[in-house]
């Protein structure tokens, strides 16, 4: 009887002592998540320990108060998004000329409506939309656009729809990635944290971003071009290989730089929405045939672990074919007895490849390209044009675990070093950018970022009137912003990598703990 009522205080002792060691871990974590993290990312540290800690009162309230904002936001998505498109309407209706089809920051050389105008003409006179070097956009868009050039409603329609299509896509993001947590048994990250409706937001962002609103009344062809893309990602995570073909194949035919999102497309018909490391998977399956979990939850868990998917990519592959016949074959019905599709890809993906027009935009090429020697021209235009393709392997490699992510990845690096960029292009990855506000939560220099971008939309217009219309000021004025502009994007790409990459790891090793 002593014996064994001694081993009972021995474990009662050793239990205290655990419990102890347990409960001041669970306060390190969580103190240290306080310290760097934000409130709606301190789901993190419950999930770690798995304890059953109560918080305080004062904790538990700021929760609730969080999630009801988040839950109040949510509930006015639509009076946001639809006072979102009444400005917009208000602005089209009664703006009066505001002449921002001609600002070089929303208009480029292939956006412009007054080159498709141009072209529009040239065509019901018979003659080239190419000829006379005006028009450099596709043949397609001659026949839709064309009768729609003054004051059209289209442009909002289509900003429209690209919203509820990315709203659409954020939803399927947060379905995706609240399984693949709760296979993980980081349960209490998905129903204690303030788990922002990401979709919603990335939504509300490209309605109410500044620069889409821009393009969309200043009627350039720029939120078409973002729509294919969208439609493109959207049905790539549905799995819908019909839908993500036309919007690869309307994307590329518009502008050519999406071509490199067929990477990411693939990855998402073959591997599914955004999921965390397969690594993460593979940890906790072996930790669990260690603490001997039923043989259910490990074939759960394997089912939740990444598997490449032949099937829809292969029928991708098949309808991408098909639709690009059926393009060009209405290119060659639109262009019949006034051109050909030689001259549509020379004057299309040849003006863009060659960048032969030199007026400013908010890039750098430009000046670039009007500094150099004529000898050295084609050297330089294969190392900026292969700029972009030298980044498509790594990214891949590094992120295949995330392809809708790496989608926004490419988009912004696209429209970073593309030869005619504009504010729509930025538009759509700002847009795409909401969609993981979750992963994101910890990015840095946000405050700097945000406020550059403010700096830049502010200064351009300055800069230009300056040396323009002024004279006062010079070229070098001009590229100064457009410089500032290059290097705000690129920041953004490298923070949004490096926070992925944490947020990961974060999750690794919240599992291995």
């Amino acid at each position: 009887m002593p014996t064994s009522h001694i081993e009972k205080k021995g474990a009662k002792a050793k239990g205290k002592s655990a419990l102890q060691k347990a409960a001041r871990l669970a306060s390190t974590q969580r103190s240290h998540f306080q310290k760097t993290a934000s409130t709606h990312v301190t789901y993190l540290w419950p999930a770690a320990t798995d304890l059953h800690v109560s918080c305080n009162t004062e904790d538990s309230q700021i929760g609730v108060a969080a999630a009801a904002a988040a839950a109040m936001a949510i509930r006015n998505f639509w009076s946001m998004a639809a006072a979102a498109v009444g400005f917009r309407l208000v602005l089209v209706l009664f703006g009066g000329d505001l002449h921002l089809a001609s600002r070089p920051e929303v208009s480029t050389p292939l956006t412009s409506i007054r080159r498709l105008a141009e072209g529009y003409w040239l065509k019901q006179a018979s003659m080239s939309p190419y000829s006379g070097s005006m028009y450099h956009g596709s043949p397609l868009l001659l026949s839709v656009l064309g009768p729609l050039t003054n004051k059209s409603l289209i442009f909002v329609a289509v900003d429209f729809i690209a919203a509820m299509l990315i709203r659409a896509t954020g939803r399927r993001l947060q379905i995706a990635r609240n399984r693949r947590l709760k296979s993980l048994e980081l349960t209490e990250a998905v129903s204690n944290s303030v788990n922002v409706s990401a979709g919603d937001i990335a939504s509300l962002i490209y309605l109410w971003n500044p620069w889409a609103i821009v393009t969309c009344v200043g009627s350039c062809t720029s939120p078409i071009e973002n729509l294919m893309v969208v439609i493109m990602i959207y049905g790539a995570c549905s799995r819908l290989a019909p839908l993500a073909a036309f919007g690869y194949v309307m994307a590329t035919h518009l502008s050519l730089y999406p071509a490199i999102l067929i990477v990411p497309i693939i990855l998402l018909l073959g591997y599914g929405p955004d999921a965390p490391p397969t690594k993460v998977f593979r940890i906790k399956r072996s930790s669990a045939s260690k603490t001997g979990v039923s043989d259910n939850d490990k074939s759960s868990r394997s089912r939740d672990v990444q598997q490449f998917l032949w099937k829809p990519v292969f029928h991708f592959i098949l309808w991408m074919l098909f639709w690009t016949f059926y393009v060009l074959l209405l290119s060659s019905i639109v262009l019949n007895k006034v051109g050909g599709l030689q001259e549509m890809f020379k004057k299309t993906y040849g003006f863009i490849l060659t960048v032969k027009d030199l007026s400013p935009n908010i890039g750098v090429l430009w000046y670039f390209f009007a500094e150099v020697f004529d000898f050295f021209r084609s050297f330089f235009l294969i190392v900026f044009n292969m700029n972009i393709v030298f980044m498509v392997l790594p990214l891949a490699i590094r992120l295949k675990h995330r392809p809708c992510f790496l989608a926004f990845i490419y988009t912004a690096i696209v429209a970073i070093l593309k030869s005619y960029p504009s504010v729509g292009d930025s538009a759509l990855y700002l847009g795409l950018l909401g969609l993981f506000a979750n992963e994101l939560a910890e990015m840095q220099f946000t405050f700097f970022l945000f406020f550059g971008y403010i700096g830049v939309s502010l200064l351009s217009p300055v800069m230009h009137n300056l040396w323009i219309w002024r004279g006062t000021g010079n070229a070098n004025f001009y590229f100064a912003t457009g410089l500032a502009y290059t290097c705000l994007q690129t920041v953004l790409v490298v923070e949004s990598v490096s926070s992925m990459i944490k947020h990961d790891r974060k999750l690794r090793l919240l599992v291995t703990a």
